[in-house]
């Protein structure tokens, strides 16, 4: 019996897999537990829009990650600092301040695609790297200035 997973079901498939089960698990199982739906012609068939639609829509999100990632790459912002009279730096940059210094130059980027690593934590210029999508990152620098 062939039916349409409404639903992730561990060991069998996840949601909007077409799968040929047998009658029992299917009536008493999957059926029955509205995690699954008879497959008809018209089910398939808009099983199979919608796995086009989202495999275009994930192409054009990789193309604007890229680029995003293209207009990043080696570009220089500055975040300024609080700082002691001896250099001594109160706090750390962080994340948040990096994405909002890019915000300013127009770039809208999250604040959790920003790898800080260990954070900064002194003034100077540091390599940073903004990971935007699974294999699509950038290398931008942060200089860091005292206020």
């Amino acid at each position: 019996m062939k039916v349409i997973l409404k639903a992730d079901v561990k060991g069998s498939g996840k949601k909007g897999d077409i799968l040929e089960v047998s009658e029992g698990y299917a009536k008493n199982f999957l059926l029955k537990k509205g995690l699954a739906e008879l497959a008809t012609a018209s089910g398939i068939n808009e099983i199979a829009q919608k796995k086009k639609a989202d495999a275009f829509h994930r192409a054009e999100e990789i193309k604007a990650m890229q680029a995003l990632a293209a207009n990043l790459k080696g570009k220089e912002v500055t975040v300024s600092i609080r700082c002691g009279a001896n250099g001594k730096v109160f706090g750390s940059v962080t994340a948040q301040q990096v994405a909002d210094a890019l915000s300013r130059e127009g770039f809208d980027v999250d604040k959790k695609k920003i790898a800080l690593g260990s954070g900064i934590k002194a003034l100077g210029s540091y390599p940073t790297e903004v990971k935007l999508m699974e294999g699509i990152s950038a290398q931008i620098v942060v200089n860091v200035v005292a206020e």
